[in-house]
């Protein structure tokens, strides 16, 4: 995927799937890391699923024989030097937290992620999006 936005794409698109009605979206930039945090109320992932969600030849879509939109986006933080963390929820849904190092040259531009949202918005009214864009102003030197 080419950039940021197309993975924000790909992941609600697995929280619509799972039958989400609140998906939240938040990145965090602070110094030289961006925080890619994606939260929803969908049905979550038992243990067996959340061992397997970073391998790209399992997935739980019926009629596909592989999954990559996780292991992409893992890649995707990994290249930067960065991490991919799945945790599941207490009540249901999941947590996705990808961590990147914004300036390493394999950093994927964040790409139109406001127009990402309003085509989730617009083909998905019934869900509850949420945006957030936090840039932090680090320790001055």
């Amino acid at each position: 995927m080419e950039d940021l936005s197309l993975h924000i794409l790909d992941i609600a698109e697995n929280s619509l799937n799972a039958g989400a009605q609140n998906i939240r979206v938040l990145l965090i930039e602070k110094n030289e890391t961006l925080i890619l945090e994606i939260d929803d109320d969908g049905r979550g992932m038992n243990e067996d699923i959340l061992s397997k969600a970073n391998d790209p030849f399992f997935t739980t879509k019926e009629g596909k024989k592989i999954g990559l939109g996780l292991a992409f986006l893992s890649q995707a933080a990994e290249e930067t030097g960065g991490n991919l963390k799945i945790e599941r929820r207490t009540e249901k849904g999941i947590q996705i937290i990808a961590c990147f190092n914004k300036n390493n040259i394999d950093m994927k531009p964040l790409g139109d992620i406001k127009k990402t949202m309003r085509v989730l918005k617009a083909s998905h009214p019934e869900v509850n999006f949420v945006f957030e864009h936090i840039v932090e102003q680090g320790d001055p030197a």
